[in-house]
């Protein structure tokens, strides 16, 4: 699950990918090319749980970033950027909220106004993709009838009327049908967007980052948050619409980047902060791509293994390894705080809170599973 990276000229877009990702990236290589890398996710469960069974390795989950070139019109009529942009499954914008006379920026410092623009661009790419589709389907609909074909020309013209009224394909309400027929188009206001405010460093930073989403006017787009799994915690909010939005100090998360952790955390706590944004950005990504982590424990290895919300324990199984999957009998299953309660997965089975259940069990969000197998 890749997570794209995009933003308006010098908004601290490829800093923060940087950060994010400890990825190098060359101050000479093409701005239109794309760079990938990887972020941990930070999990407090998982590093509790790893301090209860001190294991050889502990692995943590994991989301990959994708570094894109500045975005606008021009960027979106390139085959290369577009196809990039195309390919990932969720759109983090970094959007200038702070104050810097030595980087230009044209005109005022208006986020709202950005998100709309580069919206806007979205949706006009889409737009034209849609033209020529319908284009098409009716001329393959005048030589041959056929349901697949008229279903597919009703939901484009359903689509470009909806963009016709400057709102995003993430907002047109689909069946899964739908959403299974637009799959393969990959348009662009369809995909899920994080906001991601890049804010003046300030004194009263925890307080400024808690309040920049309504501050500068995102609560209008997101909605008044909550919604989509995610916690509220300060300085985010999510929409159930596939939208998202967080605040992030770049110039302090750079600071923060280059400390041992003991001084990162007195750092962070003069500010009136308990974790980093980055923490919050990465974790709110997470939740935007609709994943969440189920924990395996043991002497050899602690690990959060990434699955979709809403999967079976057969399918959770097969994130471990495929023969989990095809051999599944049976999960042994209990919350990670029910278990660090209970001391021990022996105490916990004593108390009759480690349970059994069945391939067709809901993993949630936390737990912790020891799959049975026959294989």
């Amino acid at each position: 699950m890749k997570t794209g990276i995009i933003g308006l000229p010098q908004v601290g877009k490829t800093s923060l990918f940087r950060i994010l990702t400890k990825a190098h990236v060359s101050a000479s290589t093409n701005p239109r090319d794309a760079h990938v890398g990887v972020a941990k996710v930070p999990d407090d469960r998982l590093d509790r749980l790893a301090a209860q069974y001190n294991p050889k390795k502990l692995t943590h989950a994991s989301v990959e970033y994708v570094d894109l070139g500045a975005i606008g019109q021009d960027a979106l009529k390139e085959s290369g950027y577009l196809g990039h942009l195309r390919q990932v499954d969720a759109i983090a914008h970094v959007v200038r909220a702070f104050e810097d006379d030595s980087i230009p920026h044209a005109g005022p410092i208006d986020p709202l106004r950005d998100i709309k623009n580069v919206e806007f661009d979205l949706m006009i790419s889409d737009l034209g993709q849609i033209e020529k589709r319908l284009e098409r389907v009716e001329k393959d609909l005048k030589k041959m009838r056929s349901a697949d074909l008229e279903k597919e020309f009703e939901l484009l013209k359903r689509a470009k009327t909806h963009l016709e009224t400057e709102r995003p394909l993430r907002e047109l309400e689909m069946t899964p049908e739908d959403k299974k027929r637009f799959r393969g188009f990959m348009f662009l206001s369809e995909k899920p967007i994080l906001y991601v405010l890049n804010i003046s460093e300030s004194t009263e930073l925890g307080k400024d980052l808690e309040a920049a989403i309504t501050k500068y006017g995102l609560a209008q787009i997101i909605g008044d948050g909550g919604g989509a799994g995610v916690p509220a915690r300060a300085g985010s909010a999510t929409h159930g619409s596939n939208t998202s939005a967080t605040a992030i100090c770049g110039k302090v998360e750079a600071e923060l980047a280059e400390m041992p952790d003991a001084d990162a955390a007195e750092f962070l706590s003069s500010y009136g902060l308990t974790e980093s944004g980055l923490t919050r950005l990465i974790r709110t990504t997470y939740a935007l791509l609709g994943l969440i982590s189920f924990f395996t424990i043991g002497e050899d290895e602690c690990r959060a293994w990434t699955i979709p919300a809403h999967t079976r324990a057969q399918q959770a199984a097969g994130a471990i390894h495929s023969d989990l999957e095809k051999h599944f009998i049976r999960a042994e299953t209990i919350l990670w705080d029910h278990l660090l309660e209970a001391g021990s997965e022996a105490n916990a089975r004593a108390k009759g809170i480690l349970r059994l259940e069945g391939k067709d069990y809901i993993v949630q969000d936390g737990d912790v599973l020891h799959i049975r197998h026959s294989g």
